[in-house]
């Protein structure tokens, strides 16, 4: 059972759910004429200035239907349980799912590549030769929901505020950005820093735009149920606090004819449905209260598919492989604690962890071991490191673990009985390394101080993984318990960092870049609501961070990655779950669907459209 649902961030930039692949040289054709139509990390783009639209949609896909979902992805301060605010750009609150299909932004990604953006509110972008200065050109057109002209400042006004205001992720995203001001209502001038990070533009150009004047006179870091005025393809409907929320399509939205949207919000109304309890959701699902399900449960998709709709064909079920780096989730110790600040100590927690017992007997050996950072992509280090990491790594060799510059880390592998006694022995070793003292059945930490240990969640949806985990815990003299809090409790105890293990998850991305240092900077495991849950505070891991931001090839780019992941796993900062290089998902045969998919995506549900005759065919029509 992987999760990447239920506390899953956002790795890749703010910019870009950036996904695909690498080809052509339409930039650089382009940029003779000084304004490019596209951005990318590395400069290449596949589709050229005059594309009519992406490859993997339908231009043709009719609009209507109805799409009925759960959150999936969490930005800013959404919360996958409840919400309380329509404003999830901000710290305050529990956000509502979905908000982002209000706003448009600069630019829009491609599903094709990994870290291409194409004009959206910018028609073009000017570049200046030391790439300090880009000035995005807007289209006269843009319009917020009200009819009333987007324009540059309105661009300006949100970069500013959310680098002033806004969640803690948004701010340290746009640290590097030295100013944003118009020069005329379709004219965007921003200035970037000396030290930028090489991704730095496509974080600004993916970033949401705000109506200024909607915004003057009310607090920006506040809570509210008050939609916020946007741009974008959808706007928000009816909704019912912590249980449902509704988008409806714009039928007149501005740039719905823009190659970046055709084929695309194909649904009139998209709604999103809150369940505090999973067997509650498939439920849900079920009955048909869900039409689209992405499922993430292995014991519900080995046996919870046999209810009569699927038998009578009116459900659909089918895996899809997914080419895209894999969620990278575990349970991550909270390092700002005293108990878990010796690294033999975290690597004797992990070893209690069977997974191949938990795979077998749990999870009907449907995954693999999790084992680096980035799973499943050329960026996994793998052997020793090559000359060019251990150049990286150097300057760093009297504080880092000896073993960084050898093979890189491996959970072990057990002997699948659930409590392997080999593992067992080496993690209590380690503890007594560590300074732990056994008496009796309890084990003592260095302080004195009996070893107990909390495991945080909100549902208990991971307890029969968790438990077997634990039970070796207490096999090492670790008292190690489970403690389930409701949704906003969870929340704010992990905003603060009160837990000491927590599992999450993050989207793994084909391009990393600026938001590493959100989830691994130093600077983010110090400021509350960061993604760094962790606490890793690494001055190595800070200094790779930066090489990755600014490599100026994808050669450098894999180097420097391949190098963090061997500091990262070295440090034990978690001990890793599993993952699947493949989709589950189950709907009601009432969708279709275009015949080529995105590249790194499974395409699923944003290219697909609703299908009236198949909906009258399973009566649903």
């Amino acid at each position: 059972m992987t999760r990447p649902t239920r506390r899953t961030v956002l790795l890749g930039s703010a910019a870009a759910a950036l996904l695909g692949s690498r080809a052509g040289t339409a930039l650089a054709q382009e940029a003779t004429s000084g304004e490019v139509h596209g951005l990318s990390s590395f400069g290449d783009l596949k589709y050229g200035p005059d594309f009519k639209h992406f490859d993997y949609v339908n231009p043709q896909a009719p609009k209507g239907g109805s799409l009925a979902i759960q959150i999936r992805q969490a930005v800013g301060n959404q919360n996958f349980d409840t919400f309380n605010t329509l404003n999830v750009f901000v710290l305050k609150g529990d956000g509502a799912a979905g908000m982002s299909a209000t706003f448009d932004s600069l630019m829009a990604g491609s599903g094709d590549e990994p870290d291409a953006l194409y004009g959206l509110v910018a028609r073009a972008v000017r570049i200046s030769d030391d790439k300090s200065t880009y000035r995005f050109l807007l289209r006269p057109e843009a319009r917020f929901h009200d009819g009333s002209r987007l324009t540059a400042n309105d661009a300006a006004f949100s970069l500013n505020i959310l680098k002033e205001k806004g969640h803690p992720t948004f701010r340290l995203l746009l640290t590097q950005l030295e100013s944003a001001e118009a020069e005329g209502d379709d004219v965007l001038l921003v200035r970037l820093s000396p030290k930028r990070s090489r991704d730095l533009h496509l974080v600004i150009a993916g970033m949401p735009i705000f109506s200024q004047a909607w915004w003057q006179g009310r607090d920006f870091e506040a809570s509210t149920l008050e939609a916020p005025l946007g741009s974008g393809p959808y706007k928000v409907g009816h909704f019912e606090q912590g249980r449902f929320i509704e988008f409806e399509r714009v039928p007149d939205y501005w740039a719905k004819d823009l190659p970046v949207n055709v084929g695309q919000n194909n649904f009139d109304r998209i709604r999103y449905e809150y369940f505090r309890d999973r067997i509650v959701a498939f439920e849900a699902f079920k009955n048909g209260t869900l039409n689209f399900n992405e499922e993430f449960t292995s014991r519900t998709w080995a046996t919870g598919y046999d209810f009569p709709a699927l038998k009578e064909g009116r459900v659909k079920k089918e895996e899809i492989p997914n080419e895209a780096p894999s969620s990278i989730q575990g349970w991550y110790f909270n390092t700002r604690r005293e108990a878990f600040k010796d690294p033999r100590i975290r690597e004797a927690i992990g070893l209690a962890f069977d997974f191949e017992w938990t795979n077998a007997n749990i999870m009907y050996g449907s995954y693999e071991r999790l084992t680096s950072y980035f799973e499943n992509s050329e960026m996994k280090a793998v052997g020793l490191p090559s000359p060019e990491e251990v150049a990286l790594l150097e300057p760093f060799r009297k504080e880092l673990p000896t073993s960084v510059f050898g093979e890189p880390y491996m959970p072990p592998v057990s002997d699948g009985s659930g409590q392997d006694r080999r593992l067992l022995r080496r993690a209590d070793e380690l503890l007594r390394e560590a300074g732990c003292k056994r008496e009796g059945g309890v084990l003592k930490l260095p302080n004195g101080q009996p070893f107990t240990i909390e495991f945080l969640d909100f549902q208990a949806a991971f307890q029969p993984h968790v438990q077997p985990f634990q039970a070796n815990l207490k096999r090492l003299g670790i008292n190690a318990q489970s403690r389930i809090v409701d949704a906003a409790q969870y929340q704010r105890r992990m905003e603060v960092y009160d837990f000491d293990i927590a599992s999450r998850a993050l989207t793994g991305s084909s391009t990393p870049g600026d938001s590493l240092r959100v989830v691994y900077g130093s600077q983010a495991g110090r400021s509350p609501g960061s993604y760094n849950v962790a606490g890793i505070d690494n001055p190595a891991v800070d200094a790779l961070i930066e090489v990755i931001g600014s490599a100026k090839t994808r050669q450098e780019l894999v180097t420097a990655c391949r190098a963090l992941d061997r500091v990262l796993r070295a440090g034990q900062y978690w001990v890793p779950m599993w993952f699947k290089p493949a989709d589950w998902f189950a709907y009601w045969d009432m969708f279709s669907r275009p015949a080529v998919k995105p590249k790194l995506s499974s395409g699923a549900p944003g290219t697909w459209w609703y299908d009236a005759e198949k909906a009258r065919r399973i009566g649903r029509g």
